[in-house]
């Protein structure tokens, strides 16, 4: 198992592995023969990026049964997904922001992310799990009364892709089982989710098989799984944890524009 990351140091962009509180520096491409260097860094005197440079940010709606059962959803029959701005991209420790103009409940989600490590275009299940770089934590965080708030149109990139609204990271694990995992999502310290991801309706698998019928998906990309119970509205000053044992904790803050 690894830990990927990108960082910033030195006014650079750069990327490798973490190693307890120690980054080894790579060069070249991380999805393509990453070649190592010598160079190690202190995990305190880099300053975390988004853990790749996605193309696209995908998120699915209903993936878990214990939710779908919860609020009357039948089972859909393919993934039922939306995309995220890149604009929304937002790394460990950044700043969740309310959208300008907006009065109503901002909530978090925490999930599973996928990262794609090859293109994948119309490919079957088999050929999507060799596609998979690894995994990563997501708080896909929604504008929640901007969904609905047209009854002729439900808006969900717009409700979805606001400023600061996709925060991923802070690494990505390769080497795990998907189904093995739990999601847990801390509000300021109190779990408030905690669900398995077994539990899903599409495994990360189908789901990228399924999603790469319609669009080419690319090494980068992250598509988040979709959440299940215990979604609720952040305040100023709450603090969010995604943490998901074997990838990590992805920490962010909610605030009010000032």
């Amino acid at each position: 198992m690894r830990h990927w990351l990108r960082f910033e140091y030195a006014d650079c962009n750069c990327f490798g592995t973490l190693d307890a509180d120690t980054v080894h520096v790579y060069e070249g491409d991380m999805f393509d023969h990453p070649a190592l260097t010598r160079q190690t860094l202190a995990l305190d005197a880099v300053r975390l990026l988004p853990p790749t440079q996605a193309s696209k940010f995908i998120g699915l709606w209903n993936n878990y049964h214990a939710l779908a059962e919860k609020l009357r959803q039948s089972v859909p029959a393919e993934p039922l997904y939306f995309v995220k701005a890149s604009n929304s991209y937002l790394p460990h420790d950044g700043i969740v922001k309310r959208p300008f103009g907006y009065e109503g409940k901002v909530v978090y989600e925490g999930e599973l992310g996928i990262v794609i490590g090859k293109t994948c275009t119309n490919i079957d299940a088999a050929q999507a799990s060799a596609g998979i770089f690894g995994y990563t934590c997501v708080n896909d965080v929604t504008a929640l009364e901007l969904l609905n708030r047209d009854a002729s149109f439900v808006q969900w990139t717009r409700a979805k892709s606001c400023d600061t609204f996709g925060a991923f990271g802070p690494t990505i694990a390769t080497g795990l089982d998907p189904l093995s995992l739990t999601v847990r999502t801390l509000l300021n310290g109190k779990e408030r989710q905690n669900y398995p991801c077994r539990d899903m309706i599409f495994t990360p698998a189908e789901i990228v098989s399924r999603l790469s019928r319609e669009m080419t998906l690319y090494p980068g990309d992250v598509i988040a799984c979709g959440t299940s119970l215990g979604v609720a509205p952040m305040r100023a000053g709450n603090v969010v944890e995604v943490v998901i044992d074997g990838i990590g904790c992805l920490r962010n803050r909610f605030e009010e524009r000032t």
